[in-house]
């Protein structure tokens, strides 16, 4: 059916399986705006103790350094060691706010749920006509659209903070360091400032824009609405027989088919698969297969109509795992099937020579 019908708002049902699978309206810009916009401010409150720790550090390291006894022990690689750990403590508050900020926006986007679907191998995302569909589809476009926003903002904001202070940045020269630096780094967390806010902007577009087209992915038909409601309305009980009823009906086919096979490979009681080479295709063919219970109404039905029936655990255990019902058994089967059939078709031969002689000699 096409997308033009798809013209209803989707149902809870629908969300809730697409939210199983994984599915759900989400910007990473949001988060990355959020990541900017709690890193810097986190910054801007811990500036003046980063700043007091690291003189402190680079203070000890310059005495450590001049201290040659204390260089000769531990050598350069403990005094690195060293100035690493330090700078853990002042470094640890902006990161820890900026993770909870990440971890915050996507939850709050998506709402806490795991599911596995999302890395499950699809091969369609590596097929090259899908993947030159995406990239001359409107969401490249706008994805495009986004990254050129992106830069021509972060120019922007960049051009409004540094432009009215060009001559106060003149003014600087020749100014003690601490002055020129705290000149400096104002500057540039204003400009931060300035650049997060604005990409928060850009992140809400996009969210809109994501959760536009999740939106239009799930509309529904007409007919699909009605068909929903119609498997609401059917009792749980009801459903559950329907779907008993049409296990039993494709056992019975299943089992149908084991007249036509030409042997039952067994495990001997847990496992069996009924294989049937009539030379249409191209290899043995899989009719039927069925574990315990199952296993055992096959060997039934293998014995009723005269079907050989050999034990053979490996190769049994092997195709009931590997082969599905209606295929044909994979190359790596060939050699070991061969054999079975091979045995099968001399045994039937060597019966029916018998039976003939047997009937000459009365």
């Amino acid at each position: 059916m096409s997308g033009d019908n798809k013209t209803e708002k989707p149902t809870p049902k629908r969300r809730n399986e697409a939210r199983k699978k994984g599915q759900v309206a989400r910007s990473t810009d949001i988060n990355s705006a959020a990541v900017l916009l709690v890193g810097f401010a986190t910054l801007a409150i811990t500036a003046p103790a980063m700043w007091e720790g690291t003189s402190t550090i680079v203070r000890e390291g310059l005495a450590r350094t001049a201290d040659p006894s204390i260089v000769s022990q531990g050598g350069m690689a403990d005094l690195t060691s060293w100035g690493l750990r330090a700078m853990v403590p002042l470094v640890a508050p902006v990161a820890a706010a900026a993770v909870f900020a990440g971890v915050t926006a996507s939850v709050l986007q998506v709402r806490p749920k795991l599911t596995f679907e999302t890395i499950k191998p699809q091969f369609s995302r590596i097929d090259p006509r899908a993947g030159f569909k995406r990239l001359f589809s409107m969401s490249s476009v706008f994805e495009a659209g986004k990254a050129i926003a992106k830069t021509a903002v972060v120019a922007i904001a960049a051009w409004m903070v540094i432009w009215p202070r060009l001559t106060s940045l003149a003014s600087l020269t020749g100014a003690p360091p601490a002055t020129l630096l705290t000149q400096l780094g104002a500057i540039v967390l204003r400009m931060a400032f300035s650049v997060s806010i604005a990409f928060a902007v850009l992140a809400l577009v996009d969210y809109a824009w994501q959760r536009r087209r999740f939106e239009k992915s799930l509309r529904m038909s007409k007919e699909e609405v009605k068909q929903e409601a119609r498997q609401q309305d059917v009792a749980p009980e009801v459903r559950g027989a329907i779907r008993r009823r049409q296990f039993q009906q494709a056992r019975r086919r299943m089992l149908a088919e084991v007249a036509t096979a030409d042997v039952v490979i067994t495990n001997p009681t847990h496992f069996a698969v009924a294989l049937r080479y009539d030379g249409t295709k191209p290899a043995p063919e899989l009719v039927a297969k069925g574990q315990d219970l199952v296993a055992q109404a096959i060997r039934e039905a293998a014995q009723d109509h005269g079907v050989p029936v050999l034990s053979n655990p490996p190769l049994a255990r092997a195709l009931h795992r590997e082969v599905e019902l209606g295929q044909t058994i994979p190359e790596a089967f060939f050699a070991a099937v061969a054999e079975v059939l091979a045995f099968v078709f001399r045994t039937s031969r060597r019966s029916q020579l018998g039976r003939r002689a047997i009937r000459a000699a009365a």
